[in-house]
């Protein structure tokens, strides 16, 4: 059996998990090429026009995907946390590419809820049950899987850079290159290292969380403001670089709450679409990075300039 994962959404982010499990059961795995601008058009022309760039490049995905393969891997993820739930699009996926891309093979859609183990463990039973009935060997192909996904280790720590930008937004924009016009690389030209949400530790990021005056509502929302709150409070970087999919709403929220967070700490948000321009994203990116050494420069004389809300330090303390 041939089931095809498409390279989009939260594929960066458990496709150890999936690839391993699904390859264990005996299925072969068909997995679509990195995003381009076929599958980009393709999707755009596809999806429904106010769904934001990540949903329609996934339809491209799918698309690329319908006639090589038995089964589309399109995992409905409704939370990861107790009480906390992931983008409401995510939930409607599945409605939204089978009523958007016709004659598709049969689609691999179990709700994912991932709060704990055991409720993963019904998960891997009922999509294990598209390959194999045997019980034994879905059990043990979750065990492996959730190892390999263990030895996972996305994420980047800026090491080997003088100057780091925290870079906060979704998994699938910040490992796409084509839909972020390769922007680590970019910055690392620049003399800049990008310091990702996926090196810090959980337990900083939930202690950050638990400052706000309401539990929040959306997983995202936890780990991006946690993250750019414990980057700021901790000194780890010089500035933060929020990559945001123009009309998601998630992110309309947090980047509200990070920059009553962090105060006057170098801040910029960076938009995504299917018509973002490669010219001005790269102009504002060397405007950020010529601000960001200035400044730099001139906090070694004065320590006092910029200091954050959150810690009420320079943020240059380690520059």
């Amino acid at each position: 059996m041939k089931i095809g994962i498409p390279r989009g959404l939260l594929y960066s982010k458990y496709h150890a998990f999936a690839k391993t499990f699904l390859e264990e059961l005996g299925a072969e795995i068909v997995v679509s090429p990195e995003t381009g601008k076929q599958i980009l058009d393709e999707g755009v022309r596809l999806c429904v026009d106010d769904a934001c760039l990540p949903m329609k490049v996934f339809h491209g995905h799918v698309s690329w995907l319908k006639t090589r393969c038995d089964a589309i891997l399109i995992p409905r993820f409704i939370g990861i946390r107790e009480k906390e739930y992931i983008c409401p699009m995510f939930c409607g996926l599945v409605e939204m590419v089978s009523n958007s891309i016709a004659d598709l093979p049969r689609l691999i859609d179990t709700p994912v809820y991932s709060t704990d183990r055991d409720r993963l463990y019904e998960w891997a039973k009922k999509t294990g049950a598209f390959v194999t009935r045997d019980e034994n060997l879905i059990a043990e192909a979750f065990g492996k899987a959730l190892s390999e996904q263990a030895r996972s280790k996305p994420g980047f720590s800026g090491d080997g850079y003088a100057y780091k930008a925290g870079l906060i937004g979704h998994i699938y924009n910040i490992s796409d290159r084509f839909v972020n016009m390769d922007l680590i690389n970019k910055l690392n030209a620049l003399g800049i290292g990008a310091v990702t949400s996926d090196v810090i530790d959980r337990a900083e990021i939930d202690a950050e969380a638990q400052r706000l005056y309401k539990k929040p509502f959306w997983s995202f929302a936890r780990d991006y403001y946690g993250a750019a709150a414990t980057m700021c409070r901790a000194g780890m970087v010089h500035g933060i670089i929020y990559l945001s999919s123009f009309s998601c709403g998630i992110d309309s929220v947090v980047i509200e709450l990070i920059k009553n967070e962090i105060g006057d700490f170098p801040f910029m948000v960076l938009k995504l679409d299917e018509h973002t321009g490669e010219a001005g994203f790269n102009t504002r990116l060397e405007a950020f990075s010529d601000m960001l050494k200035r400044r730099i420069e001139i906090g070694n004389h004065l320590p006092s300039y910029g200091k954050c809300r959150a810690c009420g330090e320079s943020p240059l303390r380690r520059a």
